[in-house]
């Protein structure tokens, strides 16, 4: 799990929200107002869903699931995987990877092995993952600007809330200021409610998809010039070298780490 996505509601919401309102002398609880969590958040969600792709908003849980998991795989455990590929086909030929497909651990290394084993010409190789890739990157793109209008709609929705809770404020001005102080202040909290959904909980996530985008593309771009590599039949120490430009620093220091622990072991 990525700590780092409950760690900051808890941040945001709790210490900067609820704790600023303890501060200031007020009752916490007050910002509990049901009437204006359903306009803001109904009235959210309809505006997402009428802009939307109904595969995108049905497909939430899968989104949020990956903003809560860190990836699965990372570039340093598939660098020595694609080295043992590189040294097989050398050995045993490229058909010898068709044997390889089902270890595989991610579903575009399977590809590009299975395409390889095949003897697909490698410029064809090429062009499939390559737009495979882009057209991944494509839909990454419209999944984060749903999330990111949706923040854009809260907002406004929170406004429109509070213009309806000051409607039903009006409405009762002939019954003294008893009436009408609470009133206006449940108005408000919709527009917090507005800024609250916008700017902790759907800008954030859609920068946290972003983010999961661009590390799977990363990964699949390593992946693809692995695959290159081994249908060129690259000496498998260079294509090591050239995968480890994949590689951060500190990757690169924890990927040697590991590998001498491999050698000593």
């Amino acid at each position: 799990m990525d700590l780092t996505v409950p760690i900051g509601l808890f941040i945001g919401l709790f210490v900067g929200i609820v704790g600023g309102r303890i501060l200031e002398g007020g009752n916490p609880l007050f910002l509990l107002q049901h009437t204006a969590f359903i306009i803001v958040f109904a009235g959210t969600l309809g505006a997402m869903v009428f802009g939307a792709r109904s595969v995108d908003i049905l497909n939430f849980p899968a989104h949020f699931r990956k903003v809560l998991r860190q990836p699965e795989i990372n570039a340093a455990d598939l660098i020595p995987q694609l080295v043992r590929f590189a040294e097989k086909a050398r050995r045993e030929g490229l058909l010898s990877l068709e044997r390889e497909v089902p270890e595989a651990q991610d579903a575009f290394l399977k590809q590009g092995l299975q395409l390889v084993a095949d003897g697909t010409d490698p410029d064809i190789v090429k062009t499939i993952l390559s737009v495979q890739l882009e057209r991944q990157m494509m839909r990454h793109d419209r999944v984060a600007k749903m999330y990111e209008a949706g923040a854009g709609y809260a907002p406004t929705v929170g406004i429109i809330g509070a213009v309806l809770g000051l409607i039903a404020v009006m409405e009762h001005l002939s019954e003294g200021i008893e009436r009408i102080g609470p009133g206006i202040a449940v108005a408000f909290v919709a527009t917090i409610y507005g800024l609250v959904l916008a700017n902790f909980i759907l800008f954030p996530m859609a920068a946290k998809l972003r983010l999961r985008s661009e590390e799977e593309l990363a990964i699949r771009e390593l992946i693809l010039e692995g695959i290159l590599s081994i249908q060129a039949g690259d000496n498998p120490r260079i294509l090591e070298e050239r995968l480890k430009a994949f590689l951060s620093g500190d990757e690169r220091k924890a990927y040697e780490a590991s590998k001498g622990q491999t050698k000593g072991t």
